[in-house]
């Protein structure tokens, strides 16, 4: 009988546990937070076609336009000079940048002198009983000729006799063969050509000097040349004297420059032709980095906007009655960051900064401070 008792009591329970539990699920309640439409906040353009102009933009590397590199054509010892020659030093035009040891040479340069001053007097007698009319300039070109200057040049010959005279007892022969060992001995000294600095130097002092060696270079620090490669696109709008604005992109300072050269051929791999923009500015140095805007063309009934701005297959971002959708434009030149667009009806509100997550029908907002129109 308890058994019994007891089997029934745990029925009871069990039955009476399954339907107060059933009672509790029953009761609860589970609250969903109601979700909110987000609408977004866009910036808005009203679109004003206008002439907006096309700025190519290039980049380059400075270098100097007049450029001299330095050879040695005769053989002999550096000498020191009364200027340093290492990198950096400056030098005015005509002032002496390298002068070999010339004594030996100099030496045989005389002695030719020296046998043509010989061989002119030793005709003088002749002359003066032969051809009278001619002996004075003779005789004043000796008076004049000096042994420690250049030799100067032969009086002019008027007749064919006083030429077949003079050229048989050798004395044309003997003149230009002092003018060529003259000439030579000038090499024995390199001259700055223009004022400038030396901006590589490969010798020292006391150095013997190789005829063919390369001894340094020498620029000249007042005028420069950017070369830029530009898309041929654009060649032929780009002009020689055309001014250009140069921009140093550490400081961002900026300089005028002018497209003085253009080069007739395109370069095969890149599709570009390069153009040379001179320029002159005292805080300028050679390898220094710029950037050039060139004036390339102006674009009629166009705009401008943010490159980002611009969707696949040519499409842009407008906004109608707070709704977001799309037209088609034609985009006519791209820079870096900014697009030119065209097509672009007058009056259409465009979207001016890019939207994450946008698409065709999205319900936006319309920031209330921003510029009520953008203008080609």
């Amino acid at each position: 009988m308890r058994k019994i008792i007891f089997t029934v009591l745990g029925i009871l329970l069990i039955v009476v546990s399954f339907f107060l539990a059933g009672y509790i699920i029953d009761s609860k309640k589970t609250f969903k937070p109601k979700s909110e439409k987000v609408v977004k906040t866009v910036f808005t353009e009203v679109v004003e076609n206008g002439t907006v102009p096309i700025v190519v933009s290039a980049n380059g590397n400075l270098t100097a336009k007049q450029r001299v590199e330095l050879y040695a054509e005769v053989q002999g010892v550096f000498k020191k000079g009364s200027k340093l020659f290492k990198e950096g030093q400056a030098f005015r035009q005509g002032e002496t940048i390298i002068s070999i040891d010339a004594n030996e040479y100099a030496a045989s340069v005389q002695s030719a002198k020296s046998d043509l001053f010989n061989q002119l007097t030793a005709v003088m007698p002749d002359l003066r009983l032969d051809y009278p009319d001619i002996y004075s300039k003779w005789q004043d070109y000796l008076a004049n000729f000096d042994m420690s200057k250049s030799t100067p040049a032969l009086p002019e010959m008027g007749t064919e006799k006083e030429k077949f005279f003079i050229s048989g007892r050798g004395i044309l022969t003997s003149y230009y063969n002092v003018k060529n060992l003259e000439q030579r001995l000038s090499k024995y000294r390199i001259t700055a050509p223009f004022s400038g600095v030396l901006t590589e130097t490969l010798v020292t002092e006391g150095t013997l000097v190789r005829s063919g060696q390369k001894l340094g270079e020498f620029i000249n620090t007042e005028v420069y040349e950017l070369e830029v490669a530009i898309s041929k696109r654009y060649t032929d709008l780009l002009k020689v004297g055309e001014s250009v604005e140069l921009t140093n992109l550490d400081d961002n300072s900026t300089y005028k420059g002018k497209v003085t050269r253009i080069n007739g051929s395109i370069d095969q791999a890149t599709q570009t032709v390069n153009a040379y923009i001179e320029v002159e500015d005292k805080n300028l140095r050679e390898g220094m980095y710029l950037e050039a805007d060139l004036d390339a063309k102006k674009e009629e009934n166009a705009i401008e906007v943010d490159r980002g701005l611009l969707l696949e297959d040519n499409k842009i971002f407008v906004v109608r009655d707070s709704i977001l959708d799309v037209i088609d434009v034609e985009p006519v030149y791209f820079s870096d960051k900014r697009v030119v667009l065209k097509n672009v009806p007058d009056g259409v509100t465009i979207v001016s900064k890019p939207i994450s997550g946008a698409y065709t029908g999205m319900a936006v907002k319309i920031y209330a401070e921003q510029p009520e129109n953008t203008k080609g």
